[in-house]
């Protein structure tokens, strides 16, 4: 059986390393003990070749034998599908896990993402502000009640959660200690560990191939 490729670009600038969302999958990878390897696309220009993998010309995307997936979320979701380490096999739990992935894409990243840009550029935006105070209040609400998004477990759901809530500026907005002790419990796995630690070499690699 051919190795699941899991595939990034060939070099990023020092700012988003670590953050690169071929770490999701990476990691996931990582929590069902897949075997994988890990290939390049330039980050400029974009190939056609690029292109008809991901018409959006983003990382990452995925190759399991022959099917190919784009978009973080999706790709998860099919890891998800594969191992039972990554999501419980019953109606109810794969029904839960599937919502709180949506969720931390759609409810919490689709807010702090474009709060972060207004940010970082200087711009203040005080409805971008609420909503994302909103959300973030929300999810301080449920992590404070749980351990885990579902079925008492660590499931794709967690890492997806604590990947979109682990931004440091996410972070630092307000004080909300549950989410802090849940992006810290699970930033702690092992296997969170080896895949940022691996993509951060990936990069540093880069830098030496273009010196």
């Amino acid at each position: 059986m051919s190795p699941i490729v899991v595939w990034t670009y060939d070099w990023v600038p020092e700012a988003p390393r670590g953050f690169v969302r071929d770490l999701r999958l990476r990691w996931a990878c990582e929590e069902a003990g897949f075997d994988y390897t890990v290939r390049t696309v330039p980050l400029n220009p974009k190939s056609a070749d690029h292109l008809a993998r991901q018409p959006f010309g983003q990382v990452p995307f995925l190759t399991d034998g022959e099917l190919q997936v784009f978009e973080s979320g999706a790709c998860l979701l099919h890891l998800a599908r594969k191992s039972e380490a990554l999501m419980p096999r019953d109606a109810a739990g794969e029904a839960e896990t599937l919502q709180w992935t949506i969720a931390a894409l759609n409810s919490i990243e689709m807010v702090a993402v474009p709060w972060w840009f207004l940010d970082m550029t200087g711009t203040e935006n005080s409805q971008v502000t609420g909503w994302l105070q909103s959300r973030l209040d929300h999810i301080e609400r449920v992590l404070g009640e749980r351990k885990w998004l579902v079925a008492d477990r660590f499931t794709v759901a967690d890492l997806l959660m604590a990947d979109v809530l682990r931004v440091p500026k996410v972070r630092a907005f307000g004080d909300r200690p549950a989410t802090e002790s849940y992006v810290a419990r699970i930033t702690e796995r092992a296997a969170f560990k080896k895949a940022h630690a691996d993509q951060m070499a990936h990069f540093a690699a880069a830098d030496a191939a273009r010196a």
